[in-house]
């Protein structure tokens, strides 16, 4: 038997411990560490191998998000330890045989493309088993399938939302001096969120501009509102792809506090959108609440808060920068396919390539060389 401490940091004013170590019916009281407010703490005699455990705080059931997590047979998310003879501090473990369906679909989702560098015929080559590759998505799997998409909100910070009815020049002005690549639209007459402007809508603008040869003045920048340049928008896209729903009438891709980040990480990546308006609706339906931006850059920081002291639950974090099949590839050289050429541009191509470059292979940034091959600068769309 081995004595294990478990410990709940995140306050409440009762706390229980349940597992299976007991078969999940004996709630076992944590004690108030002294000196502390918020941290509470039970010492249990266990034997060795793998115990589920989950907290019980005031009236709801939590787990450890600083811990790993497994969901069993019946769905639920609980926390897991793996108790060793000579180890006094259990490791965190998941399962590996839980939801293989969900996760290979989650898997495809999450694949990247392996590919080469530029010109140099050099291929990225992972130094994962197939297994380890499997370990590093299913973990991923259960994690997000465990987090909340309220878990992105930061402790403090500001939410921004854009008028529907501001020039366009305006929201230019404010996205670059708020630093941002994104903001969601709000509809006054309707009282809703009822888009995002992001920054693929001024690139679209000025290729457009460039396109027609148009040169406006400021009295015309200052008269084209977004909500105008949307429906504009709308219009270009039903030229070339046929009838399409009007703006006014599409249903607002969205996510809520309460919604899984496995679903919103899918969201983003099945629908190739960068970002959506964290939305709250009150139960008497009053105005909705804009909390927060979700993004997979959001995403990917919350992985990494969650494994920095347990890298070794996840190989793929494990494995260099360089091993990583990183970058965009042209899909063709000289009219052959080709998945070994990264998308580059020189210093001397013209700012109109970059900006169709970016529209086109629906890139955040490209990478800026010299006449001699070598890396200079990084042209990205922030």
């Amino acid at each position: 038997m081995v004595l294990i401490t478990f410990t709940w940091r995140y306050g409440g004013s009762q706390v229980f411990l349940y597992g299976s170590f007991n078969g999940w019916t004996d709630q076992l009281l944590m004690n108030l560490v002294e000196g502390s407010a918020t941290v509470f703490q039970r010492i249990i005699d266990l034997p060795p191998g793998y115990h589920q455990y989950k907290f019980f705080i005031d009236g709801t059931w939590q787990v450890d998000q600083e811990q790993l997590c497994v969901q069993d047979e019946y769905g639920a998310i609980n926390n897991l330890i793996l108790v060793k003879e000579s180890d006094s501090t259990p490791s965190a473990l998941l399962r590996e045989d839980t939801q293989s369906k969900l996760v290979s679909g989650f898997a495809r989702s999450m694949h990247l493309e392996a590919s080469s560098s530029c010109g140099l015929q050099l291929e990225p080559v992972m130094q994962l088993s197939a297994n380890e590759i499997d370990v590093s998505r299913r973990r991923l799997f259960m994690l997000l399938s465990s987090s909340r998409a309220d878990e992105l909100i930061p402790n403090s910070g500001k939410v921004f939302a854009l008028d529907s009815d501001v020039a366009v020049k305006q929201a230019f002005h404010i996205m670059y001096e708020q630093g941002l690549a994104v903001m969601p639209l709000w509809d006054e007459r309707n009282a809703m969120i009822s888009g995002m402007l992001t920054a693929s809508d001024f690139i679209l603008i000025l290729l457009k501009l460039h396109g027609s040869h148009s040169v406006l003045t400021n009295d015309e920048l200052e008269r084209h509102t977004v909500s105008a340049w949307k429906y504009r928008k709308f219009q270009l896209h039903a030229e070339v792809s046929g009838p399409m729903i009007p703006p006014n009438r599409r249903v607002l891709l969205q996510a809520g506090p309460d919604d899984s980040l496995k679903d919103v990480a899918l969201l983003l990546l099945h629908n190739k959108i960068s970002a959506v308006p964290l939305l709250h609706s009150p139960e008497d339906e009053s105005c909705v609440q804009l909390l927060h931006t979700a993004c997979l850059a959001g995403i990917s920081k919350h992985i990494c808060r969650h494994f920095r002291h347990s890298l070794e639950y996840l190989p793929l974090l494990q494995q260099p920068v360089g091993n990583l099949p990183l970058g965009t590839w042209a899909r063709e050289v000289g009219g052959r396919a080709s998945s070994r050429v990264l998308l580059t541009l020189y210093s001397r191509d013209p700012l109109s390539s970059a900006l169709k470059l970016l529209i086109e292979g629906q890139i955040s940034s490209i990478p800026i060389l010299d006449d001699d091959g070598a890396l200079i600068n990084v042209y990205s769309r922030r």
